[in-house]
């Protein structure tokens, strides 16, 4: 008997890494089965993928079944949940859903690629619902770190999923509303046959504090600082832009926005009408009129990002914004993993400046956006899923939410991973099957597939240099000029200067060359082979690495 029906959940990015976020669910027979994309984020290359500043989702899976592909729908504006759907657009052409906040920056993104005028961005209101063929979506009010986060309601014919995207508790969050604790409970009521949930801080106990706590600090904070301040922060908590104005109007300073994102979040806050009692923000231009202890700078770079507001500050090429002794530097932020060297590197530059500098280690100025352990617990007591798939997490995230959602009386919990096709039905979820998943790579404008991004190249160059040795070689077999050597990254030490490297690889080039059989000689590629092994293994021999080696054999 054919299938007719099946609903089914499939990741290409974000269950096994925290960022890079997409989420498809699927429901109809393989043959005719229509999918909704939750959420289609970036994440952001670091030492082990040099040169590349985005990495996005391979969606190679749902860009061959896009005429089935019936929207894009975005829970909420952070990069990790929509920043990689401008540059993916055009693989799938179709609608996208989003509330007023995040709609306008979505568009803005848009516009960036040329795409606004093709690409529909559809404005839902809060709490709104839209239908899309077998899926029947409620947007509920959640709270996170940025504004209008939302939960989705997914009713199919199988059965109602809640996939909360990011979210926290906070009874105060400062700016939007509060969780919509009703809608959660109402649904527990209805019964969700399985909660899609975010993972970041399962292992974190408590709760994660709430925006009202930081911002009663910072206004304390700022009260006992004199000279220039700057706090950095996340520009898309608004949240937290709003606490560092009110704790500069409440001390007398005016406030500054440095960074292009600042500005933008800023933009897209007052287009849907927050910040509305701020009063005008100051140029940077006329900021360095103002007396020190009158101007507070709102400043992008509070993870150590190179290119940064903060990062240009510290390093002293900023054209309008200075900072030096009786300043001070609010970090306003959490350290994200991986980013230590670049926000150490940073305070450490901010520090030679004699720039004062205090982080939520010295007072609490930052709660987390995610929920923790308690946060939870709750959440679960009012939704009481029957099934339980974390997302949003590395893997050990994903099997500890597991195993607590199992603790919490949850029947069902499957920790997936990228690319399984997770069937769900009433008697619980399985892996049905496993599908294509990887990575793309924004290189400069390029868009790359990350098996094909060089990357592997750059990171042996990055380890051990390179090495190019061009020669050029007669019809017969014959040495007519080089071996011409140049070098890239080799260590210098008093008996291995540069010219001493030239002679050693060129020596041993040559000794290679002559080694060969007089009919080897005439073969470029044999020649090019045993070269480079020789230059490579007696480079490895006296250096203990071995570097890229390129032999070019020309014949004359």
């Amino acid at each position: 008997m054919a299938e007719t029906g099946g609903l089914y959940f499939l990741p290409l990015g974000g269950s096994g890494e925290i960022g890079m976020n997409l989420n498809l669910y699927g429901y109809g027979p393989e043959e005719n089965r229509k999918w909704i994309m939750v959420d289609c984020g970036v994440t952001f290359g670091d030492l082990s993928t040099p040169g590349i500043d985005l990495i996005m989702p391979d969606p190679d899976f749902i860009e061959e079944r896009a005429h089935d592909l019936l929207a894009i729908v975005l829970t909420h504006a952070h990069e990790d949940h929509m920043g990689a759907v401008a540059h993916l657009w055009e693989r799938f052409r179709c609608p996208i859903y989003a509330t007023p906040f995040t709609a306008w920056l979505m568009v803005d993104r848009l516009k960036e690629k040329g795409l606004e005028k093709e690409a529909i961005v559809n404005v839902v209101p809060l709490d709104g619902q839209i239908k899309l063929g077998p899926f029947d979506i409620s947007f509920v009010t959640l709270t996170h770190s940025i504004p209008e986060p939302n939960g989705l309601a997914i009713r199919t014919p199988e059965g109602l999923i809640l996939h909360t995207g990011d979210w926290k508790i906070d009874s105060d969050p400062q700016i939007g509303e509060v969780t919509d604790v009703s809608a959660l409970t109402a649904l527990g009521e209805e019964g969700v046959l399985a909660m899609v949930c975010d993972s970041t801080n399962v292992f974190t106990k408590g709760e994660s504090g709430s925006e009202a706590g930081v911002r009663k600090n910072l206004i304390e904070l700022v009260g006992e600082l004199k000279g220039r301040v700057a706090i950095a922060s996340f520009a898309s908590n608004v949240a937290r832009m709003e606490s560092a104005i009110v704790a500069a109007e409440a001390n007398g300073r005016r406030v500054c926005l440095a960074g292009r994102s600042m500005h933008r979040m800023a933009a897209a806050a007052k287009a849907v009408g927050l910040l509305k009692d701020a009063k005008p923000f100051i140029d940077e231009d006329d900021a360095a009129a103002f007396p020190a202890e009158k101007i507070l700078y709102l400043c992008t770079g509070s993870q150590g990002e190179p290119r940064a507001a903060l990062s240009r500050v510290a390093r002293g090429d900023h054209r309008a914004i200075n900072l030096t002794t009786g300043d001070t530097v609010i970090f306003s932020s959490r350290v994200i993993p991986g980013n230590e060297a670049g926000i150490f590197e940073l305070q450490n530059r901010l520090a030679e400046r004699g720039v004062e500098i205090i982080t939520e280690r010295d007072r609490h100025i930052h709660v987390s956006g995610h929920p923790c352990r308690d946060e939870l617990r709750q959440m679960y007591a009012w939704v009481k899923p029957r099934i339980a798939i974390p997302v949003h997490g590395e893997r050990r995230h994903l099997v500890e939410h597991a195993a607590f959602a199992k603790s919490l009386q949850v029947p069902h919990a499957l920790p997936g991973r990228n690319g399984d096709m997770i069937r769900i039905t009433k008697d619980g979820a399985s892996v049905v099957d496993e599908v294509k998943s990887g990575r793309l790579y924004m290189d400069g404008n390029l868009l790359s597939e990350a098996e094909g991004s060089g990357i592997r190249e750059r990171r042996s160059m990055a380890f051990a240099g390179h090495v190019t040795v061009a020669m050029v070689i007669d019809g017969q077999g014959g040495l007519v000029s080089g071996p011409d050597v140049r070098v890239l990254g080799l260590p210098e030490t008093r008996e291995l200067t540069e010219d001493h490297w030239y002679d050693l690889i060129a020596d041993t080039a040559e000794s290679a060359f002559d080694r060969l059989k007089h009919r080897a000689r005439r073969d470029e590629a044999q020649v090019e082979e045993m070269v480079r092994r020789a230059v490579r293994g007696e480079l490895n021999r006296i250096w203990g690495k071995k570097p890229q080696v390129d032999i070019m054999v020309l014949t004359a």
